[in-house]
């Protein structure tokens, strides 16, 4: 017997753990005998990491697809891992050491710290995983991989796939080693992605500086002009000034800029400034990226600390100095007032200095764009000048670019596309070393005299020094580590056991879909594509679905410093995880952000509870499944009628997950079960139940039976525990179960369909869906029976009327039904078919009154629909306001518009 209610808490342990004893998750269960194969890997998330809404979704729209392919027998493989995530990792146990009072990282040394990492990893790593399953997720969990591999040892198979990737990229040239600014963490003396980069908006300030001119050089500046933007009149100047958010940098200086055709300072080109404080003579030099529309026009030039200044440096050969220390600190490259002082620091004693030379010309208040660590949000980050190790990522992305462009790779929705053509056409070298120990560390050793030998491990490495040097000599390893991505942008094959020829890599190599967030595209899918190519001479994945991202119900990104985040475990614990993924589904439309709000989760709890009912209602009233049971040969209209509206919506929910369009699969889904089949099918076949004809009841019995199990199958990749759980209580009664829901055959039900019953069955519902209707909108009492009438009606018509005129009569509250020769005064009137229908309501409700709410309900919403327009006609307003506020009144006035239609035509009824 079904339980009275259903408890997702006491359901989805035992259902899950169900799954896992069958093996259910295993590549290829469940597949056909020469299925096709079917290959998502999972992003691999960071083992630091929890379940946040984005995760949830992500994963969510990944096992709708592994679930769906599952059922149709492919042979599916979802493959789990997670990702090391140096930064991040190292920090918790560095953290975690400082707070227990341990010696540190530097302390402890390399190889102790690292096992320490590894024993945090066997402790607390990888926990996310473990919340994926509460999710409902079905990965492969037997085949879980870790960017590390199992110990990160030389001999490990993921490890031995980072390291064949870098000698071999090294030995075409294609990897080399190169002096070149990066984005420094000085918190953590390492470089980082720009993806660990986010640019704050801070009030900042512009100070304005006076450079002396060298070699008593002076020139006409101009400080008046004619209507006509002519100089009339001109100041001898002996300085040049240049503006700068960041006065620190000035120590490094080692020119200026001025544009070409800048009448202004044209004379100045070739001439120098002496840098003040520093004494250094530096060169003006004539480039294109000085704006004359900018500031004074002159531009100070920093190569060592400013990406744009290192190209212009670059372009007319000015010296590179840096003046930072690792921590961010003025090194011995700058005066010895300064050495020693943080950036900061150094930046307040160099003002007071300059002020006191009297080189500040001006300070103007700005608001400006920092960089800061993303993870933190305090530490701001500098361009930094090292030696690091880069990929020519410009010659990788080539075949990448053709890829999409010759549509062996698309895009959904396409439109993404364009940010994966911008960036790859843009590219720059790729920096893959970071300044960590937690990580793949670069297999490279060097000489006595710095020679660097590339290798795949420390005895190939000597064999190459011993052939270079003609004898054994001392070698020294790199200490540096890989960037993260390098690793993970393997992962659609490193998984699979390459190096090695593996089956499962000859099975599941090229993967079939991606899914991912389109703020990766650049760093993981680009570079995915790039290795897959490189080196399994294929794309790795057919297709890459990019979903958005989920904000909070009034449109803002969700921030634990708004206090809008939604935990998704919370979710999960409080409504279930069918209600919360089924919400995740339902509103996944392609390119467009979801706006999350409880309200919808409680709303499909409230669709879980619904399905549940209705398998209640359907046991109660004996309705089980019959051995040889077929479909095709119902008498009655209404079964043949659910039996082809059961196969419109296979049929639309089938389209809508090949489409990736899951908001439609979840909305045709929902539709169906709530409105066809609970409202309308189980509701006109309560009487069938009741009534005397048994071979009607026996029918409609074995036919609601069917239509649930049909049921169960569509839903069961988007609410995967109370479809299980129901699947196995309607299988206790009935022919035997051969399988789990999860291993069944997606339902392929073409050709069910009957149009003679669509049409018989659709006129009912149409009848009293506007009976109903009618009722609602005139306030027309609960329990009062109204009669009906009809006129213009044809004899089929009539034999329908008569034929669902209890039903009719029972599901509308109409009594009598008869047909009339004319409609009474004061009724309202609507047209089904070729007939008309009224419901007199003379001396059931009071028409004068009705009338008038109806009308002061009308002005009330054109009255609103007027405001919102005004401020939606504002060019201030839409201008000034957020995005998410300009949405919200657009909503409303759609909103206030349909009501305003929908009361007009029940004003025109009445009428």
């Amino acid at each position: 017997m079904i339980d009275k209610t259903y408890e997702p808490g006491s359901v989805e342990g035992r259902i899950y753990q169900a799954w896992l004893d069958a093996n259910a998750f295993a590549a290829g269960a469940g597949a056909l005998p020469g299925a096709e194969s079917f290959t998502i890997v999972i992003p691999p998330p960071n083992v630091t990491g929890s379940l946040h809404i984005g995760h949830a979704l992500n994963n969510t729209i990944q096992d709708i697809l592994v679930r769906y392919n599952r059922m149709l027998g492919k042979d599916v493989l979802w493959q789990p891992g997670t990702d090391h995530a140096g930064i991040a990792t190292q920090m918790i146990v560095e953290r975690q050491l400082a707070e227990r009072q341990q010696p540190g990282r530097r302390e402890m040394g390399r190889d102790k710290f690292l096992e320490r990492v590894w024993e945090w990893k066997a402790e607390s790593g990888g926990a996310i995983l473990n919340q994926l399953r509460r999710l409902g997720a079905s990965a492969d969990w037997s085949r879980e991989r870790f960017t590390m591999g199992d110990r990160g040892q030389p001999d490990d198979q993921m490890v031995r796939a980072v390291i064949k990737v870098f000698v071999e990229l090294y030995e075409r040239g294609l990897i080399y080693r190169a002096k070149r600014l990066v984005n420094w963490h000085p918190g953590l003396e390492t470089a980082i992605s720009d993806l660990e980069v986010e640019n704050i908006e801070v009030k900042g300030k512009m100070w304005h500086l006076r450079y002396p001119l060298a070699d008593g050089v002076t020139y006409q500046f101009p400080i008046a002009f004619d209507e006509d933007g002519k100089p009339t009149e001109y100041e001898t100047r002996n300085y040049i000034v240049v503006a700068t958010t960041r006065p620190e940098t000035m120590l490094g200086d080692t020119g200026v800029a001025v544009h070409p055709e800048d009448e202004r300072y044209k004379s100045l080109i070739g001439k120098f400034v002496e840098l003040p404080l520093v004494g250094r003579r530096i060169p003006i030099v004539g480039d294109d990226y000085a704006d004359p529309t900018l500031g004074s026009g002159a531009v100070k030039i920093t190569p060592a600390h400013d990406f744009n200044d290192f190209e212009v440096g670059q372009r007319n050969k000015l010296d590179t100095i840096n003046i930072f220390t690792s921590r961010a600190a003025i090194n011995e490259n700058a005066p010895e007032k300064y050495r020693g002082l943080d950036r900061f620091e150094a930046r307040k004693q160099i003002l007071a200095d300059l002020e006191a030379l009297e080189i500040l010309d001006q300070v103007e208040d700005k608001k400006i764009m920092v960089p800061h660590d993303e993870k933190s949000k305090l530490v701001v980050i500098e361009p930094y000048l090292t030696d690091q190790w880069f990929v020519q990522a410009e010659i990788l992305a080539q075949p990448a670019l053709a890829s999409v462009r010759e549509g062996r790779t698309k895009f959904v929705p396409q439109q993404y596309e364009n940010t994966y053509f911008a960036w790859l056409e843009n590219i720059k070298p790729w920096c893959i070393s970071r300044q960590l120990w937690w990580g793949h560390q670069i297999p490279a050793w060097y000489g006595p005299d710095k020679t660097c030998f590339v290798a795949t491990d420390e005895d190939d490495a000597k064999a190459k020094a011993l052939a270079h040097y003609g004898e054994p000599v001392e070698l020294t390893r790199d200490e540096d580590v890989l960037d993260t991505w390098f690793s993970s942008a393997l992962w659609p094959f490193s998984t699979l056991g390459w190096p090695d020829e593996t089956a499962e890599l000859k099975r599941y190599y090229p993967t079939s879909v991606l899914v991912t967030g389109f703020d990766i595209i650049f760093f993981w899918v680009a570079r995915m594509m790039m290795m897959g190519l490189e080196f399994l001479h294929e794309e790795p994945f057919q297709t890459v679905y990019m979903h958005a991202l989920v904000r909070d119900e009034k449109g803002q990104k969700m921030s634990k410093t708004k206090g809008n985040v939604i935990d998704p475990l919370s979710l999960v614990d409080q409504y279930g995880a069918d209600a919360t993924r089924f919400t995740l589904a339902a509103m996944a439309a392609q390119g467009r952000d979801l706006r999350l709000s409880i309200n919808r989760v409680e709303g499909y709890r409230n669709f879980v509870t619904k399905l549940w009912n209705a398998a209640r209602f359907l046991e109660m009233n004996e309705c089980f499944r019959v051995e040889g049971y077929d479909p095709k040969a119902n008498k009655v209209a209404l079964n043949r009628w659910i039996v082809g509206a059961t196969a419109r919506a296979a049929a639309a929910v089938t389209k809508a997950i090949e489409d990736y369009k899951f908001n439609e699969a979840a909305n045709n889904a929902y539709d169906f079960v709530w409105g066809t089949f609970c409202d309308w099918y189980v509701e006109l076949a309560k009487p069938v139940f009741m009534g005397e004809d048994e071979a009607a009841k026996a029918e409609t019995r074995a036919t609601a039976a069917w239509a649930l199990d049909q049921i169960l199958k569509i839903l069961h990749p988007m609410m995967p525990f109370v479809t299980e759980e129901l699947w196995g209580e309607t299988g206790k009664v009935g022919p035997k179960r051969e399988e789990l829901l999860v291993l069944t055959r997606w339902p392929d039900l073409s050709g069910l369909e009957d149009a003679e019953a669509d049409a018989e069955i659709g006129w009912l519902i149409d009848l009293i869906s506007a009976i109903r209707s009618i009722r609602t909108d005139m306030n027309v009492p609960v329990s009062a029976k109204v009669p009906l009438l009809v006129t213009g009606n044809t004899a089929e018509t009539t034999r329908r009327m008569l034929a669902g005129s209890a039903l009719i009569s029972r599901l509308a509250r109409v009594e009598p039904i008869s047909e009339a020769a004319s409609i009474p005064k004061g009724s309202a009137q609507f047209v089904i078919g070729e007939a008309t229908w009224a419901l007199p309501l003379e001396g059931i409700i009071d028409i004068g009154v009705e009338r008038a709410r109806l009308e002061k309900e009308i002005g009330k919403l054109d009255g609103e629909v007027s405001g919102i327009d005004k401020k939606l006609g504002n060019e201030q307003f839409v201008a000034k306001a957020p995005e998410e506020v300009i949405e919200e009144q657009r909503q409303r006035r759609e909103d206030a518009v349909a009501r305003r239609d929908k009361i007009s035509q029940a004003l025109a009824r009445l009428s």
